[in-house]
């Protein structure tokens, strides 16, 4: 009997999260992808890289940090580049309500006060009072790991093409997976996109050992170091489905909360702006929705890489089910006849 076969559409983090799933299972997949480079038009290249269940807790449901928890071990023996130093969370002194606000709605934290923060960040002494310090949390470069699951899936004799625009209903194979986002809309009516925006800046004066958030009363910020005077700073959450370029008013918010975090940020040199549309459900959970022989693995949302490794789990859980399934039926003609 012929190897049965997977096609997963998509080469963002969600589909090649699928795709590496299936193949450490055995399962043949090939993977097709109508960029024609990886990262083209997928909003995981905008993505902040952060594998931080427990900050996440503080502002979503308890599901976020129960599923997503695990992706840290996962991310580490698949992308060794993954970095586990913690998260570290701040507020000015004025917004120190919001700091107690945000500790009693999450877990597996720390307080530390002034000498604290100067002990993990150094270039931060002195610009705080008190800060949380998750020390269990990581965070990973998004670009560099979509290339290394990419490296892996060809390591294992998987297929990657790109430039190939391919409907879930005309591919030709067993069982596919359907990691289009807002492009899989057609199936998934309650899906909705939810605008993105970032900024990379780049300054020798500001060294971080580990992604900051600072929560802010018009816009909580994140910073994540890319290393090599890097910096990604996003948090733009806005209820829209309009594409374009980051709007100046973003932009402004974006780095003025950098500079509330470090003067320094105001003589970075802003090396690229990025919008996109997360794809959503209505809970703004991740979902694994079948219809016949097509899985759509879709609504990642904002927690992309966070939850990629748990969606592409119950992912090959059900193409492996699904393949079993068809199996044991094509079987049983034969048994009938013995």
């Amino acid at each position: 009997m012929a190897k049965p076969t997977t096609i997963v559409i998509g080469a963002g983090v969600a589909g090649l999260s699928c795709a590496l799933a299936l193949a450490e299972r055995g399962i043949a997949v090939e993977v097709v992808e109508r960029g024609r480079a990886l990262g083209e038009g997928a909003c995981s290249w905008m993505a902040g890289g952060m594998l931080a269940p427990w900050c996440e807790r503080a502002t979503t449901e308890p599901e976020v940090a129960t599923r997503g928890a695990p992706s840290i071990a996962w991310w580490a023996e698949r992308f060794p580049e993954t970095v586990r130093k913690g998260s570290l969370v701040v507020a000015q002194a004025r917004d120190g309500g919001d700091l107690a606000r945000f500790a009693a709605r999450t877990e597996r934290f720390e307080w530390r006060d002034a000498d604290g923060i100067a002990t993990l960040e150094p270039d931060l002494a002195g610009r705080f009072r008190r800060a949380l310090f998750f020390p269990d949390e990581a965070h990973l470069d998004p670009r560099r790991a979509l290339a290394a699951l990419a490296e892996r899936l060809q390591a294992r004799s998987v297929t990657i093409r790109f430039g190939v625009e391919l409907s879930p209903g005309d591919a030709l194979a067993d069982s596919v997976v359907d990691c289009r986002g807002l492009a899989a809309r057609e199936s998934l009516p309650d899906l909705r996109g939810v605008r993105g925006e970032m900024i990379v800046v780049r300054t020798a004066d500001v060294s971080l050992q580990r992604p900051v958030r600072m929560l802010h009363p018009r816009i909580p910020l994140y910073i994540v170091p890319r290393g090599n005077g890097l910096f990604m700073i996003g948090a733009t959450m806005i209820e829209s489905e309009r594409r374009g370029p980051v709007s100046v008013r973003s932009a402004v918010e974006l780095l003025n909360a950098a500079y509330a975090l470090h003067p320094a940020f105001g003589e970075a040199e802003i090396v690229e702006l990025g919008a996109d549309l997360r794809p959503a459900f209505p809970d703004n959970l991740p979902q694994v929705r079948q219809s016949g022989r097509v899985l759509h693995a879709n609504g990642l949302f904002r927690h992309g890489f966070l939850l990629a490794p748990a969606l592409a789990e119950r992912t090959a859980d059900a193409v492996q089910s699904m393949l079993q399934l068809e199996t044991s039926h094509a079987d049983l003609p034969q048994r009938r006849r013995a």
